[in-house]
């Protein structure tokens, strides 16, 4: 009968071990205690290897610590295992818990010495204790690894974000992702709900913290996106998709692979299964882009999930449009860049990269893509404006500054070599400067739109929104615009409501796969587009 009541005791602690274990909210060694007082009827506390009680049954005599403290800090050392005591009219008894020193101490206080069977449960019941606090530490370990499997990850893609190929070997020496071997990649960028992140990148994560051929990266500025990097090819040019959990899919399903050929199996995969069996899912997916163009596959997959998301499928490949930057005259192009731009000479480098952000991305999502306060944003245009004496609260302004980042690489005197005698100042409007070497103009960026391939471009790019159903798109849009991006001033203007302005421009981004609501990087294309087709050609 007592083997058997000792058994039942015993699976009752179990028990307690299950239901820790299986909840996922961190060891509580305290029900383990009050259960183990009420069977022995004594008062028990651990105490935490600095001689601290970390939890207690309710009626624990901590008055007894003190006189207990040469004895504690024995155990704890590493010393002794067990002791046996007296602290006045208690009978006390000790058990160290754990391998590591410094190692908590069961503390078990009563008026009489336990008996052989309690002594057993104490043992037992102590065990228990070290084994969930071990698992808590694991849990801890493993929270710990995974965070900074996803730093790193980041990391890597903020490498292949600047161009930077070596960076990003660098910081993975020693593990190098395959994905860095890679001759292209395309970007699957995913819309999901924030907390399915982390199940899926860790659901897909293979054992160096990496996705086999691609990378899963928590995008910071947009808590709904996941960045999918996916290895189009490998470095000697051929197709390679396996390894990590990707590749082990089967689903094969050849109405995946109408919009991406080429990803016929693996990352792809995956991710378009996911979104047809989840409604809250959408994926954009770019088109294949050398390793150091990370950031124009990155741009277009933004795009892409804008036009998917307004689709059946909720699945949208990149529609390949040529860019209005290599359109423009170069050398006059370049003048016009470098004149705006020239101010900003002598600004910090930081300024500068957070300034290349802040016109194509909200500010609060350029504080969360640095990981700094919107204040220092803020203080950082601030400057830029100051400096430039622009307004970049203007949306006109911005996509004539971002233009001209991306003719000079992002640099105020860069992309363009030698300034063939042109001047140092210039704007973005109708009149031009001139420069102090022969008298030469800096062209205006009106100059650079009335080209012909300009114009084919402009009414290329806005021609889907003559599709429009008996809506007038292209009316909404250019109001939008005019009201400097502002959905309510739009519907005064043209006479609708703010909710029906907000439907053309999801209309709108669907037709012209531009992002122009999420993060707004396609406003830049439109602002040109309009601006263009508002000029008369040169002759």
């Amino acid at each position: 009968m007592e083997a058997r009541a000792h058994t039942g005791r015993l699976d009752e602690l179990l028990h307690e071990v299950r239901r820790q274990m299986s909840r996922g909210a961190g060891a509580d060694p305290r029900p383990v205690l009050d259960w183990l007082g009420r069977q022995i009827d004594a008062d028990v506390a651990l105490v935490g290897g600095a001689g601290a009680v970390e939890t207690s049954t309710a009626r624990f005599p901590r008055q007894i610590l003190p006189s207990l403290e040469p004895t504690l800090a024995r155990l704890s050392g590493g010393q002794m295992a067990a002791a046996a005591t007296e602290s006045g009219a208690l009978q006390v008894r000790l058990e160290a818990l754990g391998p590591h020193a410094p190692r908590p101490v069961l503390v078990v206080a009563g008026t009489s010495a336990p008996t052989r069977e309690a002594a057993s449960l104490v043992s037992h019941a102590g065990s228990l204790i070290a084994l969930l606090d071990r698992a808590q530490d694991a849990d801890t370990t493993f929270r710990g690894y995974q965070h900074k499997a996803r730093q790193l990850r980041f990391a890597v893609f903020s490498a292949l974000l600047a161009g930077d190929l070596t960076l990003a070997r660098r910081m993975t020496t020693g593990a190098v992702p395959s994905l860095l071997d890679a001759a292209r990649l395309r970007v699957y960028l995913l819309h999901c709900p924030p907390e399915d992140r982390d199940r899926l990148a860790q659901t897909y994560q293979d054992g160096s913290g990496y996705h086999g051929t691609g990378l899963m990266v928590h995008c910071p500025a947009f808590k709904e996106h996941l960045i999918c990097l996916v290895a189009d090819g490998s470095a000697d040019g051929s197709d390679d998709e396996t390894g990590g959990r990707f590749a082990d899919e089967p689903d094969t399903d050849p109405r995946d692979f109408a919009d991406d050929p080429e990803a016929a199996h693996g990352q792809g995969t995956v991710l378009r299964r996911l979104v047809r069996e989840n409604s809250l899912y959408a994926l954009g997916i770019s088109s294949p882009y050398p390793l150091d163009a990370t950031a124009e596959a990155y741009g277009q997959a933004l795009h892409a999930l804008a036009a998917a998301r307004h689709t059946p499928e909720r699945m949208a490949a990149y529609l390949g449009r040529t860019p209005l930057v290599p359109l423009l005259p170069h050398t006059e192009a370049g003048t016009w860049a470098r004149a705006l731009l020239r101010p900003l000479g002598s600004t910090p480098r930081a300024t500068l990269d957070i300034t290349r952000l802040a016109v194509t991305f909200p500010r609060s999502a350029v504080a969360r893509l640095l990981d700094i306060s919107r204040n220092t944003v803020s203080h950082h245009l601030s400057r830029v404006e100051a400096t430039l004496g622009l307004d970049l609260g203007d949306v006109r302004t911005r996509a004539a500054l971002d233009l001209a980042f991306c003719l000079t690489g992002g640099q105020p005197d860069g992309g363009f070599g030698p300034e063939d005698g042109f001047g140092s100042t210039g704007g973005f409007g109708s009149t031009g400067g001139f420069g102090a070497q022969g008298g030469r103009p800096v062209p205006t960026l009106d100059e650079l739109f009335r080209t012909e391939p300009a114009h084919a471009w402009a009414r290329e790019f806005l021609r889907p929104l003559q599709d429009t159903r008996g809506r007038d798109l292209h009316t909404t849009l250019s109001a939008w615009i005019d009201a400097n991006t502002d959905a309510q001033r739009t519907a005064r203007q043209v006479g609708l409501s703010r909710n029906t302005v907000r439907a053309h421009l999801r209309a709108a981004e669907h037709l012209l796969s531009r992002d122009l609501l999420t993060t707004g990087s396609g406003i830049h294309d439109l602002v040109h587009a309009l601006h263009i087709t508002g000029l008369h050609p040169a002759d």
